[in-house]
């Protein structure tokens, strides 16, 4: 079981803590994009701190890499709390739970990562202890066996999850307040660029961190990813200084499309259009076309796909649009084959 209890503290520099934690906003002051979401949260945090309580439990959902271990953060700073940190697959047992819950302080955030990996013996666990702050023990086996309830604080689940539907619904309905976050549009990605980059202490120009936010597929994440590729091309292969040109050629040299399409987006594309037709195609299929996980192709690949209008869901499988066609410069068929080939159901006499 792996955890990491960390009081969050006001005064930490980029020098002070690892760098992706430094990168991260420190309030939600900080915290680029996300309007609704972000005064949502400031009246949550208000209100609790202003009653004195702690936090209702909060869920946040949405792809990877938008930001919501970031905002438990952030959450635990402006209430003012330690936040302990932990992740469903690492629960293995009911134990490692209650051990978890007994350590908290009244006030603690419990973050847990990929909730809806959680077994069902840990959620029946939890489902007291997020409802009436109690912990459920039996004692001995047997007929001699009994139930003791211990009292917890009173503290703050916040869940995090890139599969809502996976997470069961008495879990889910046990969450006060339930946030999606959307994938980020261009100034938030041009704004996340300048500010990663002055605390990097890189020199970049407006066109540059323009090039690498419009190829960071609306996700911090790979903004920050691609920032830091980009500086080490910059230092290595110019002046440390990133302008457009310089942030385009680290791009190609990384395979980052203008739309920022990697290699792997463009194998699978490639694949429904080139072996299967465009489509329809399962997801099995083409995970093992291209030789990928499906969870992989469906968390990573498929929601920004589907946001470019390059993939289509349909009944029958997925299907390449005739703007995924264009992008890679392949022909669009008038007709596809499968449809020509098909004999009629009333053949002429």
């Amino acid at each position: 079981m792996e955890m990491n209890d960390r009081v969050v503290a006001p005064q930490e520099r980029p020098g002070d803590v690892p760098l992706d934690a430094a990168l991260r906003p420190q309030t939600l002051d900080d915290v680029i994009g996300q309007e609704r979401l972000k005064e949502n949260l400031r009246i949550l945090v208000e209100a609790a701190k202003a009653r004195g309580q702690a936090l209702d439990h909060i869920l946040f959902y949405g792809p990877p890499g938008l930001g919501k271990t970031t905002l438990a953060h952030v959450i635990a700073r402006e209430m003012g709390v330690n936040i302990k940190v932990t992740s469903g697959p690492a629960i293995e047992r009911a134990g490692d739970l209650a051990a978890i819950l007994t350590n908290l302080r009244g006030g603690d955030i419990l973050f847990i990562d990929e909730i809806h990996r959680l077994g069902r013996a840990v959620e029946e666990v939890l489902y007291p202890a997020m409802e009436d702050f109690a912990l459920d023990i039996v004692v001995g086996k047997g007929p001699s066996a009994r139930s003791i309830r211990l009292k917890l604080p009173r503290f703050t689940v916040i869940g995090a999850t890139t599969r809502l539907a996976l997470v069961t619904a008495p879990l889910r309905a046990r969450f006060g307040a339930v946030f999606r976050l959307d994938f980020y549009d261009l100034a938030a990605m041009i704004q996340i660029v300048e500010r990663a980059s002055s605390l990097l202490q890189v020199e970049i120009t407006e066109a540059g961190a323009a090039t690498i936010a419009r190829r960071a597929r609306g996700t911090p994440r790979v903004a920050l990813r691609l920032l830091r590729r980009v500086r080490d091309y910059a230092q290595v292969r110019a002046d440390g200084r990133i302008d457009e040109q310089v942030a385009e050629k680290a791009l190609a040299l990384l395979d980052v499309d203008a739309l920022g399409l990697d290699d792997l987006d463009r194998r699978v594309l490639r694949a429904i259009i080139e072996k299967f037709g465009g489509g329809p195609v399962g997801l099995e299929t083409i995970a093992a076309s291209v030789s990928e996980e499906a969870d992989t192709i469906m968390d990573v690949v498929e929601p920004y796909l589907l946001q470019l209008g390059f993939l289509e869901r349909t009944p029958r499988g997925r299907v390449a649009t005739r703007a995924a066609y264009e992008h890679l410069g392949i022909p669009f068929p008038v007709q596809k084959p499968s449809e020509a080939e098909q004999p009629s159901l009333f053949p002429e006499v």
